[in-house]
């Protein structure tokens, strides 16, 4: 499994509960860019549409070699994932502040993936208390790190 992109933002802004892995439609020209690790899920969300999943503001940048009928490096792409998973994603969501973030973007067997959590939105005391843990834990590897030495 080659890692590609990670939302870190989507693990500070959320509490992520579960995580579902799913593809993604490709063009051509997209996949190459990916390849390069020219692709970025820092400001993309996941929205249910019609019994469909699909990826929005997810950016994929212009492959630069292909030709002059490259695919818009925000449009909105289609998730493939079963209709059980589908069903049973929606009914997650209708409860009270539950959403859909992309946390991870990679390739599992030579196919593109993406990986869905299901969060709560955090909110700013939650934070801050995320960050000053990080902060903590920082501090404390460092210590050691430099006791050992």
């Amino acid at each position: 499994m080659k890692i590609i992109d990670t939302n870190k933002k989507a693990y500070f802004d959320y509490e992520i509960t579960e995580t579902v892995e799913a593809g993604i439609v490709l063009e051509g020209s997209e996949v190459k860019s990916v390849k390069q690790g020219n692709a970025r899920l820092r400001d993309s969300f996941c929205q249910l549409d019609g019994g469909e999943l699909w990826i929005k503001n997810f950016f994929i940048a212009t492959y630069e070699k292909g030709n002059s009928f490259a695919p818009d490096p925000r449009r909105n792409r289609k998730l493939l994932l079963h209709r059980g998973e589908i069903d049973k994603l929606e009914g997650k969501i209708r409860q009270k502040g539950l959403t859909l973030v992309p946390t991870k973007l990679y390739f599992s067997r030579n196919k593109v993936k993406i990986e869905i959590g299901v969060g709560r939105g955090k909110k700013l005391y939650d934070k801050r208390e995320t960050a000053r843990n990080k902060a903590i834990k920082r501090d404390t590897e460092r210590a050691i790190k430099e006791s050992g030495k």
